[in-house]
C-alpha cells in the first residue's frame, strides 16, 4: 500500500465510507483489522487515506462488514481505480486544498444542483462577473490571485460542456440577477451569457422570482452533487472561510428535500429566460 501525504477528495471520501461501512457493523478497529488480516494501524491509515485501498481490498472489507449494497460496493470499487492526476492538480501548491476537492467532486458528479440567492453560480459565471467576485473578497487577494482564482473556475465550468456533459439544474433568486457585479456592461453580459447557456441541453436555470410567497431554507448558497449512489452524495456549502463539505447520511437527505421545495417555487424555464430577458433589457 502507499502512503499518502495529501489524499485527495475521492480517497478521502472512499476511507471515511469504509470507515462508515465498519461502524456499521459494529466492529472496531482491532476487530475489523482481525477479519481482514491486517493491522488496526494499517486499517486507520486506510480509512484517512494515508494509504490507498485496492479493488479486492474494498470487496473484502465489505463482506467482512456484511454490507448488502451492491451498487454501493461497486462504486466504492470504481473509486480505487482512478490514479491519473487530474487538472486540478495543477493548482495545488496555488489554490487553497478544498478549492481542488471540489473540482474533484463536481468532476465525478452524475448531476450537480444548485441554489443561489445573492449570487449567479460558479459554474454560470463570465471571466468578468468572477473577476469582481473574486475581487471584492475578504480578506482581499492581490490581482495575481485573483486571476489564478477565475481561471481555475473557468476550468471548472468544463463539466458542462464536455463530451459526457454533466446535467446541472440552477435556482436562482431574482435578487442574484439584480445585482450588478462590475457595473451595467458587465451585469447585463452576464445575463445574456445565463440566456445562452440555459439553451445547452443538460443545463436547466430556473428562477425563483420576488413574487414567491414561501422561500424555503435560510437563502444560504447550496451546490449539490449527486454521486453514482445516493450514499455517495456530497453537499457543499459557501463560508467566508472557504467550501465546506457535507455527507452525512440525515444531513443528504435534509438538503435534497430542501432543493425539491425551492424547486416547487421556481419560475418553469420558459418563464425564467423570460424573466432573466427582461432584466437584462432593464440595464
Amino acid at each position: 500500500m502507499a502512503g499518502r501525504s495529501a489524499p485527495t477528495a475521492r480517497r478521502a471520501r472512499l476511507g471515511a465510507e469504509l470507515r462508515k461501512l465498519r461502524e456499521r457493523a459494529g466492529l472496531t478497529t482491532t476487530q475489523a483489522a482481525d477479519l481482514l488480516g491486517t493491522s488496526a494501524g494499517q486499517l486507520s491509515n486506510m480509512e484517512v487515506a494515508r494509504f490507498g485501498v485496492s479493488a479486492d481490498r474494498v470487496r473484502v472489507a465489505a463482506q467482512a462488514y456484511s454490507c448488502t449494497d451492491r451498487l454501493l460496493v461497486e462504486a466504492l470499487v470504481r473509486m480505487t481505480g482512478d490514479r491519473k492526476r487530474g487538472w486540478w492538480e495543477e493548482s495545488r501548491e496555488i489554490l487553497p486544498r478544498k478549492l481542488l476537492d471540489l473540482a474533484e467532486i463536481e468532476h465525478h458528479g452524475t448531476r450537480l444542483r444548485a441554489a443561489h440567492t445573492i449570487h449567479v453560480p460558479g459554474l454560470l459565471q463570465t471571466v468578468d462577473h468572477a473577476r469582481e467576485i473574486h475581487r471584492q473578497a475578504v480578506p482581499g487577494m492581490t490581482p495575481p490571485e485573483i486571476e489564478h482564482r477565475v481561471s481555475f473556475r473557468v476550468k471548472r465550468q468544463t463539466v458542462l460542456y464536455r463530451e459526457d456533459a454533466v446535467p446541472y439544474s440552477a435556482l436562482i433568486h431574482e435578487a442574484a440577477l439584480r445585482m450588478r457585479y462590475g457595473g451595467r456592461h458587465v451585469a447585463r453580459a452576464q445575463l445574456r451569457h445565463l440566456l445562452e447557456v440555459s439553451e445547452r441541453p443538460n443545463v436547466d436555470v430556473r428562477v425563483i422570482p420576488f413574487s414567491a410567497t414561501d422561500y424555503p431554507g435560510s437563502g444560504q448558497s447550496l451546490y449539490y452533487v449527486q454521486g453514482p449512489v445516493p450514499t455517495l452524495d456530497t453537499v457543499q456549502l459557501d463560508q467566508s472561510h472557504g467550501p465546506a463539505f457535507i455527507d452525512g447520511e440525515a444531513q443528504l437527505t435534509q438538503y435534497r428535500a430542501l432543493l425539491d421545495r425551492l424547486d416547487a417555487v421556481a419560475l418553469d424555464t420558459e418563464q425564467s429566460r423570460d424573466l432573466i430577458d427582461t432584466i437584462a433589457k432593464d440595464l
